[in-house]
């Protein structure tokens, strides 16, 4: 048996619930059109604020449209959200810190104090503020035009960016400096193959688990911003703009409107953090001595 699989049979059991969370959120996103009940943006005003029921299993809201449908869809934007960001913050992340890493001098020096003035303030302040000040319209570049979501992701990506390259620049700091990294360069290999096949193969562990903790920060971000209205627009489902409608709610006695979308926030997050906390423990060489001894 392998090291992996060994380690993989040995995982907790919370791992496996994360993973299992993760999964059937991220099937509930993508066969949304499939198993929601309801048009998640229909109105039907003689259904409007109903209790949960065999009707509809989680209610209606102030418009009469089905919460499960639109939590189902919502789910669509909060991940694509979380994972899209994570993917952009990665790609750059990444980049400058094996360039910081393998560059040193004062290459280093210079991206690595950009690093630290971006991860300077804090994520949310920037989103809320780059956000604000871009409006919530598309954004035209040319002749394309980028819808309010693809900018919200690409923005959380940047800002995750920093975090990625405070790890990857970490590891690579002490590979860039090992024995078998300055043979590989005497025997004659260009800098590309060195950093691509030496450097960040030893990289990926830690840079998978922060992608993993990282979706659920994201996924809080996304939420955060539509809270605020400067997110996924109306009528479109979004966890956190139906929390938003929610708000009078807390006081009228139509408990399902701020529970449920709570819920699925609450639930994803969670599931996440329970993902990333079994896959750092999976990669950690100390319990993997630990498996190999038993």
């Amino acid at each position: 048996m392998s090291r992996l699989a060994q380690l993989v049979r040995t995982a907790d059991w919370t791992g496996w619930l994360g993973a299992t969370i993760v999964l059937v959120m991220m099937g509930a996103a993508v066969a949304a059109p499939l198993i929601a009940p309801y048009d998640p943006v229909a109105i039907s005003i003689e259904h409007r604020l109903s209790a949960p029921g065999a009707e509809h299993w989680l209610g209606t809201d102030q418009a009469g449209r089905d919460v499960l449908s639109r939590i189902i869809y919502g789910a669509r934007a909060s991940l694509a959200v979380g994972i899209g960001a994570v993917i952009i913050g990665a790609l750059l992340g990444v980049s400058a810190g094996l360039f910081a890493a393998y560059a040193g001098g004062l290459g280093d020096q210079i991206t690595m104090r950009i690093v630290d003035g971006v991860a300077s303030i804090p994520l949310l302040v920037w989103a809320i503020a780059i956000v604000g000040v871009l409006g919530v319209g598309p954004v035209t570049i040319g002749s394309l035009q980028l819808p309010n979501e693809v900018k919200i992701v690409t923005l959380v990506g940047c800002l995750f960016s920093p975090v990625f390259a405070r790890v990857t620049y970490a590891v690579a700091k002490r590979i860039v400096g090992a024995d078998y990294v300055k043979a590989r360069y005497l025997q004659g290999a260009s800098h590309w193959q060195i950093v691509l096949g030496e450097v960040l193969p030893n990289c990926l562990s830690p840079i998978i688990v922060q992608a993993t903790l990282l979706v659920a920060i994201g996924i809080v971000i996304e939420a955060s911003i539509s809270f605020v209205g400067l997110g996924v627009q109306p009528p479109q489902p979004s966890w956190g703009t139906m929390l938003s409608d929610a708000r009078n709610a807390l006081y009228s006695g139509e408990w399902w409107l701020p529970v449920f979308p709570g819920l699925a926030i609450s639930v994803t997050v969670i599931g996440f953090n329970l993902l990333g906390d079994a896959v750092r423990d999976l990669f950690d060489p100390r319990n993997e001595a630990r498996t190999l001894v038993a």
